[in-house]
Parts: C-alpha cells; structure tokens; sequence
C-alpha cells in the first residue's frame, strides 16, 4: 500500500507539473503576444565560412556602435593580417571624435550634425590623425561606471556647443574648446601623453604605426540610384557629419563585393538599421519575410490567405521556422532609403557566411551587445536582409573583385 501510495504521488505531481508548465505557456502567450517557439523548426545554421575576429565588446548604454564596430574591423584585419590579437579603445576614437564634431559644428555656425553617433569614416579619419591605444590604456571610464552610460555625456556635450553657438559674449572666447575638452575628458579619461605596452612605450601615434595597418587601403560602399554608379558621393544620413564619401555600386555588384569578401578571408564593416520587425536579437536572426507569400503559409493556404495583413505579420514574425523572404532589388533598396525606412541606425561586422536548413545564405554578424543573446553575441542576418538594409559598407580595397576595382578607379 505504501509503495502504491508513492507512485500515485509521483503520477499526480507530473500531472500537476503539465498543467503548470501549460498555464504557463498560455499566460505567457497572453501577456506577450507570441506562441511558445517550436525548437525543432527553428533556423539551424551550418558554417560556410568564419573569418577570425577578437571578443565581442559591450557598448551598453552608449551610441558608439559605429566606434565599437570600426575598431573591431581593424582588429579583425590584424588577424588577417596574421598579427597578435589586440583590444584597441572604442572610446579613445570616441573622445577625440567628440572633440572634431564640436569644432565642425561650431564652425558650422550649429548646423552640422551634432550627437553620439557617427560613422566608420570616423574611425579611419581619427586613427589617421590621433592614433590608437589598447582598451586597457584607456577604457574610457572616468566616471564612476563599470560599463559605458553615456546619457549625461550626451546631454551636457549638445547643451554645452548649443551655447557656444549662440554667442553670449557676441566673440567666441579661446576658452571654449579646452572647456569642451575638459568635459569630455572628465567623463571618458585624458589623452595618455606615452603608455607601456608589452614591455614597449609608445605614444598613441607611434602605437598606430607599430600595428602595421595602411588605413588608406580601406573603402566605403553604398548602392543607390540618386547618385552616378561608380562615383563617389557624400552619404546622406545624419550621421555623417564628417562628409565621408562611398563608392556607389549596382546592387548586384555591391553583393558580389559581400561575397568576395568573406570567401577570400576580409571581414566587412557593416552600417545597416535593426529597427525592422525582421529584426530579432532574441532569436539571432535578422530576416525580411514575404509577407504576402502563400509559400509561408505551409499546409494552411486556404486559410493564410483569408488573414489580415496584421495577423499575417503576427505569424510570419513568430521566427518559428525559415520562411521566403522578399527578392530584394534597387528600386526597393532606394524606396527604403528615400522614405526612412533604411536609417543609419547600427554598426556591426560581417565575419562569416552560413546556410539555413533550406539552403538559404546568411552572414554572421559580430555584434556589440555584450556576449549574450542566442549566439553569445553573434547572429544571423539574411542576404535579403543585408541587400535592404545596408547603409554602408567599409572593406579592404584588395576584398573587391577586380572587374569592380577597376570600375571605381581602384585598381
């Protein structure tokens, strides 16, 4: 009786558990608006090729992707280089970046772009011209964080040049740049005049020499139809407040360029806008579905084409399985441009290629988020994706196909 008493017990405890874990997964659809992810139809991805690159970093609470992203490139291109792995600063770009804004914007009489956000052409201009320093020579914490919370920076820099621009002493005073400057070094640390770094001194210009990298090897890319293919233009997103130029390609040549790069070992600094529905940190993928294909609809085409558009975009954006995604062309990649639905809004790195279990090419992106997410960091985004969203490229000059080189004078 007492050994019947005790399976009864363990019978009724796993039905309690079912019910639980049942109510669960209901209330949790209820409150969050999406079914419980079927794991086995999910995307399985299969390696084609990954290209080295260091860990991935944390911007936290800072718009510095566009450092953290740019700096990871170089560092990625190091490697190929065959070089020792190094951790250079983010936010030693950033401090002097907000230093050459401040001045472009004051001379600009306040009408050049101002903010936090800038652009790879950054990272190359301000190597060129300040150097570079490992992470651990300057972390750019100077402000009583473990991690990088940039909202006060942000706010007291843009108040500061707002003033400046108004002009209260009707003559600008030699007080205001080394005040900027102050402050800018206050939260994120001063200028190291020289630094040791594995038994070497160095200053943060001869640290830039010594790496061994020519940054006038490296090109920027876009593809539009607003501008001559094969000329060089000023990008027109905001936060571009250099004036960096881009090499204007064909899609379809723009897509080579993606290809060639990865199959022939050079990662790809990578400007693009995650804001999309297709978009998903949690399940590591980015993806633009055809929203409108009975093909996603599987077994159920009689009743997907009787859903609203919502409810479509309900199911379609569930990331349950891999889906058709759209063909993406030039038209469609300028119409996105033109209308702000492709917005300079993320920089990352391209440092690989893999395939879905359909067969479907997706790059492996490096991110700066810390090492969390379904990837430790890294995900998926489509070649659909990619062909949409990109802003901008930044590549190696020897990653482009020759043809193409020599099409943009580069050859």
């Amino acid at each position: 009786m007492f050994n019947m008493n005790i399976k009864l017990y363990e019978t009724m405890k796993r039905s309690v558990f079912a019910a639980c874990f049942i109510v669960t997964a209901l209330f949790s659809q209820l409150l969050f608006g999406q079914e419980p992810q079927k794991e086995s139809e999910s995307y399985v991805f299969t390696p084609i090729k990954e290209l080295k690159v260091t860990p991935v970093k944390n911007q936290n609470r800072s718009s510095t992707c566009w450092s953290f992203s740019g700096v990871a490139f170089l560092e990625s291109e190091l490697l190929r280089m065959g070089k020792p792995e190094v951790n250079l600063s983010p936010m030693f770009v950033v401090r002097n970046a907000y230093v050459e804004k401040a001045d472009r914007f004051v001379r600009f009489n306040g009408t050049n772009n101002f903010g936090p956000g800038g652009s790879f052409f950054d990272v190359v201009e301000m190597v060129k011209k300040y150097g570079i320093v490992p992470m651990e020579v300057y972390p750019g914490l100077n402000y009583g964080e473990d991690n990088h919370v940039h909202g006060e920076l942000d706010a007291v820099t843009r108040s500061f040049v707002d003033e400046i621009v108004k002009n209260p002493n009707k003559k600008l005073s030699t007080g205001w740049k080394p005040a900027f400057i102050g402050i800018v070094d206050g939260y994120l640390g001063q200028v190291p005049a020289s630094f040791t770094y594995n038994g070497k001194t160095y200053t943060p210009i001869t640290f830039a020499q010594s790496l061994g990298i020519n940054l006038d090897d490296y090109v920027c890319i876009g593809s539009y139809t607003h501008h001559p293919f094969y000329s060089k233009f000023v990008l027109e997103i905001p936060d571009n407040w250099i004036h960096g130029e881009v090499y204007n390609l064909p899609i379809n040549e723009f897509e080579r360029v993606l290809d060639n790069a990865i199959d022939n070992g050079y990662t790809i600094a990578w400007g693009s806008d995650v804001s999309e529905k297709g978009f998903s940190w949690r399940n590591g993928v980015a993806v633009v579905p055809d929203i409108n294909s009975a093909e996603n609809a599987g077994s159920d085409k009689d009743h997907w084409v009787q859903l609203s558009q919502k409810e479509k975009e309900a199911k379609v954006y569930s990331f349950e399985k891999p889906l058709k995604e759209m063909v993406i062309t030039q038209e469609l990649r300028q119409q996105a441009f033109d209308n702000y639905q492709t917005t300079d809004d993320h920089g990352m790195l391209i440092m690989g290629k893999a395939k879905d279990q359909n067969g479907n090419i997706f790059y492996k992106v490096k991110n700066s988020w810390g090492s969390e997410g379904k990837y430790n960091g890294f995900f998926y985004a489509s070649k659909p994706f990619v062909l949409l969203k990109t802003t901008d490229i930044m590549v190696h000059k020897n990653a482009i196909p020759d043809d193409i080189a020599r099409k943009l004078n580069l050859k």
